[in-house]
């Protein structure tokens, strides 16, 4: 007895070799609309949906498998005699196997003159009601919706392999599918910045060979519409494969150059902390400045440009260890200098997009936290000079400098700069005056120290941070302010004669 296909498809890639194959298997085909069409002009013998159901399509084909003699024929089940029955008074025939895959909602959405009527149009509603109850009878259905599992199911059939993990599988596929696909409608109609309900979904990229650490398993995975500016879009030029901490340090990077959109930039990272920072006019001097704010540190960084990569500035980086090297682009000289280095990558992101208008999520057990991304662009002009002592134009731009690395250097962080450099940084300590000596020590062995202030993410508790500053060098400090006790900090800068100068914005990175 033959059994019947019905094959709905908006990808019709691969559909009319996998219809012939299925004819050849004792499958009478049974389609909708394009995919008919595009069978019945490459010679497989389908039939109308409408001879099923003894309706036409209307309402511009929104209304054609959504009828009871097509989810009835896929609902049934084999085993219970009473829907056999049912079918039989009917006169309605078994469906065994559901190909189909959705209007393209994502692709439409894409389209940069997407209007909101065309994003309408195309939410499909009996495709996913289609696979939902096949996927719901997988134990008497086979439901297909990838274009990848054409070719698997007929090399199992033939080996008579369709057991029933493999079935529960597809089914599995498909609630995923359609999970994904109702989560991206959800978004993009979605306006509520925090609504009730989340429905983030995400696309596999590749499997990785472990996690953080060797032992863990991991998977990286990206944004079915992914902003430009972002990992999810660079180019990989060169090297071997992300690994899982490189997706993040090569992110955090990205994150932070995006600070010096004005002059030509250079971020040297290291674990998710900036070691080196420095802008110019000219990259191979930005690059210079960021090799010497840590030049130990940096040895195996991750390494991301805001200008092309021109040879100078390839070759003073192919002479050290470096894990990853982000830019616009290589110049072809840049190019070959640093792909000399087998395992070295390098990827392009695109700079002039850089969309930062999106949620940061966070992980934590039983749930996840969601939060606007620190954008927050401050002036110096919007500063508030505290003590006595007066920054100078020069300093005020160097703890503006200070705030924008300060913010993407882990809690407590502090940052000594100048106004084109970091000098010394100190990061993720259990308490502040231990993150300043750990900066200070740093920045007081470079050449430029003498002109170096001190960025704080968070106010001073009490005034030893101040002290600790004033007496090896340091001569102004930006900090948010806020403290019960910033009078004490404020009597210690005037006590030692140094500017200090509350910003009112803290910059938190846990």
């Amino acid at each position: 007895m033959k059994k019947l296909a019905l094959l709905s498809v908006s990808d019709k890639n691969g559909i009319v070799e996998f219809a012939k194959q299925l004819e050849q298997r004792d499958y009478d085909i049974v389609s909708t609309g394009g995919t008919l069409k595009t069978l019945l002009d490459n010679g497989v013998d389908a039939i109308a949906v409408e001879e099923i159901t003894n309706f036409s399509e209307m309402l511009d084909g929104r209304v054609k498998t959504l009828h009871p003699r097509i989810h009835a024929g896929i609902l049934a089940r084999r085993d219970n005699q009473e829907h056999m029955q049912q079918l039989k008074e009917q006169n309605i025939g078994l469906i065994d196997l559901v190909c189909v895959n959705l209007y393209p909602f994502k692709e439409t959405i894409e389209k940069p003159d997407v209007t909101y009527a065309d994003a309408i149009e195309n939410i499909d509603i009996g495709g996913p009601s289609m696979l939902r109850a096949a996927a719901k009878n997988s134990q008497d259905v086979i439901v297909i919706t990838d274009v990848a599992d054409y070719d698997d199911y007929i090399a199992r059939y033939d080996a008579n392999k369709i057991d029933a993990e493999y079935r529960s599988g597809l089914a599995a596929k498909v609630f995923r599918h359609t999970a994904a696909y109702d989560a991206l409608i959800a978004n993009y109609l979605t306006k509520e910045e925090f609504p009730e309900k989340l429905t983030f979904t995400y696309e596999k990229v590749e499997a990785m060979r472990y996690g953080e650490n060797s032992h863990q398993k991991a998977a990286y995975y990206k944004e079915p519409i992914p902003e430009t500016y972002s990992l999810a879009n660079a180019k990989q030029l060169h090297g071997k494969k992300l690994s899982y901490n490189n997706v993040r340090d090569a992110d955090a990077a990205l994150r932070i150059v995006a600070e010096f959109p004005d002059q030509a930039t250079v971020v040297a990272l290291k674990h998710m902390n900036p070691c080196g920072i420095g802008t110019a006019d000219d990259l191979l001097t930005a690059w210079n400045l960021a090799y010497e704010s840590d030049s130990t540190s940096i040895f195996g960084g991750i390494i991301a440009l805001n200008r092309e990569v021109d040879l100078a500035t390839a070759e003073k980086m192919h002479a050290i260890f470096l894990e990853i090297v982000i830019a616009p682009s290589f110049t072809d000289e840049a190019y070959d200098v640093l792909a000399k280095k087998k395992n070295i990558r390098l990827l392009t992101v695109d700079f002039d997009k850089i969309n930062p208008d999106k949620k940061d999520l966070v992980s934590v057990l039983g749930g996840m936290l969601v939060q606007e991304r620190d954008l927050l662009h401050e002036e110096p002009t919007e500063y508030k000079v505290v003590s006595k002592k007066q920054p100078t134009e020069k300093q005020m731009k160097a703890l503006a400098f200070a705030q924008n690395a300060v913010k993407h250097v882990k809690s407590n962080a502090i940052v000594v700069t100048t106004d084109h450099q970091t000098l010394g940084v100190g990061s993720g300590q259990p308490n502040r005056i231990d993150s300043t000596k750990i900066a200070i020590k740093k920045a007081e062995t470079k050449s430029d120290y003498a002109n170096a202030v001190l960025g704080s993410d968070a106010y001073f508790p009490m005034d030893d941070c101040v002290e600790f500053a004033a007496k090896h060098g340091i001569t102004a400090i930006v900090e948010p302010g806020g403290s019960i006790r910033d009078q004490d900090s404020i009597d210690k800068a005037d006590e030692l004669g140094i500017a200090l100068v509350f910003s009112g914005n803290r910059h938190f990175k846990h």
